[in-house]
């Protein structure tokens, strides 16, 4: 990832591009090809000679150096599925293989997960 002198020039450079194709000729880029704008934003802000504070733990609105955090919201994919994601099973202990029955509370549009032990998924099962 360009910083400084060398991150205003070749961002000047790539000026008549989209912004995301700025942001990747001049390494912002994650491991994953996601596009790391608010790193390539900032870098351009103290590449211009303002100094930011440092983000440390503990202000609103940071993250830490544990990356991308959970933000308590999901959507609905095209395939009509509901992704939880690892942020929550981790968060609640849940195992890989662990069971749940789902409920639907129409009235209030929520859905919750009750785990099934053992001996109910055996019940069900005879």
């Amino acid at each position: 990832m360009l910083v400084g002198k060398e991150l205003l020039d070749k961002a000047r450079s790539l000026s008549n591009r989209p912004e995301d194709e700025i942001a990747k000729g001049c390494g912002y880029v994650g491991p994953s090809g996601r596009v790391l704008r608010k790193g390539f934003y900032r870098a351009l802000v103290e590449a211009k000679g303002y100094k930011l504070r440092s983000r440390g733990p503990g202000r609103a609105g940071t993250r830490s150096s544990r990356g991308r955090q959970a933000e308590f919201r999901t959507r609905v994919h095209g395939n009509g599925n509901l992704l939880i994601g690892h942020a929550y099973t981790r968060k609640l202990g849940l195992e890989p293989g662990q069971e749940f029955r789902i409920e639907v509370h129409r009235d209030s549009g929520a859905i919750s997960l009750q785990p099934l032990n053992k001996q109910t998924l055996q019940v069900k099962k005879q």
